[in-house]
């Protein structure tokens, strides 16, 4: 499951040395060298000549420095290098290298869109001693975007809930999921979200654990529960097919295991 590395410490203060792990993004794109699928060595991230105040500290990975920045649109991959989603490095590259560079996706892409202020659009200013963004002019202050959502596993009896999204691109079968409204709490969140997606009570809830997902910022704050009551009635906006699964019974496509919802359904199953 993705997960930073426990060699990892987190940094705000920019560094120098001399091989840092370098963190190129175009968008949601990766700069990578196209032979290996490596970071670019200091030297030839130089050649992009980016300006100083795009480059971020992210942390110390045992003794590398790592940090990250952005890189416009147009900007066309060196000779040997190529762009890659993060999703794609997945089972390539070790999973707890992946979870660092989509914590500096995240940190790259915050300092991107938080350039000028949202209130009255005066340039930022980036903070020395916390990850955050204040405006000179008017004084507001803005920190890394974190969506938190919610994910449910519902259990009756030996069986599981499983339900495919209608926006998936896959087969795959997964957990209940959602994001949180404006001051509701995550329990709260998941009755909710269970009663629109499926129609089905719920009662028992249970901390099974998150996961930081950077697709862009997500929070995953995964929980089991007991149905309480109702029948199964989807709505066809956000669930395609939702379906018990019980000892026995046939196990469709489920997220993969380096997923906390890959986890959450492993750990249950019938």
């Amino acid at each position: 499951m993705l997960q930073t590395p426990q060699a990892f410490s987190p940094l705000v203060r920019r560094l120098e040395h001399e091989q840092p792990h370098t963190f190129l993004f175009r968008g949601d794109e990766l700069l990578l060298r196209g032979d290996d699928l490596t970071l670019p060595p200091a030297t030839d991230a130089a050649l992009l000549a980016l300006p100083p105040e795009r480059m971020h500290a992210v942390g110390m990975l045992e003794d590398r420095y790592c940090h990250a920045a952005w890189l416009d649109a147009s900007v066309a991959p060196p000779t040997g290098y190529a762009f890659r989603k993060l999703r794609t490095l997945f089972g390539i590259w070790d999973d707890g290298m992946v979870a660092l560079a989509g914590r500096a996706y995240q940190i790259v892409e915050w300092a991107r869109t938080h350039r000028f202020c949202g209130a009255c659009g005066t340039a930022t200013a980036y903070l020395d001693h916390e990850r955050c963004a204040r405006c000179p002019q008017c004084g507001m202050t803005a920190y890394p975007r974190i969506s938190p959502a919610m994910m449910v596993l519902v259990r009756r009896g030996d069986a599981i809930l499983l339900a495919r999204n209608a926006m998936s691109p896959t087969n795959r079968f997964s957990a209940l999921a959602g994001f949180l409204e404006p001051g509701e709490s995550v329990e709260e969140a998941v009755h909710r979200e269970v009663m629109e997606e499926v129609g089905l009570n719920v009662t028992n809830l249970r901390y099974f654990g998150s996961q930081s997902w950077p697709f862009p910022h997500s929070l995953m704050i995964a929980f089991t529960a007991d149905h309480a009551g109702g029948d199964i009635q989807v709505d066809p906006t956000e669930i395609a097919e939702a379906r018990w699964v019980g000892p026995g019974d046939p196990l469709p496509e489920i997220a993969p295991d380096f997923s906390i919802a890959g986890r959450l359904i492993r750990a249950h199953l019938p």
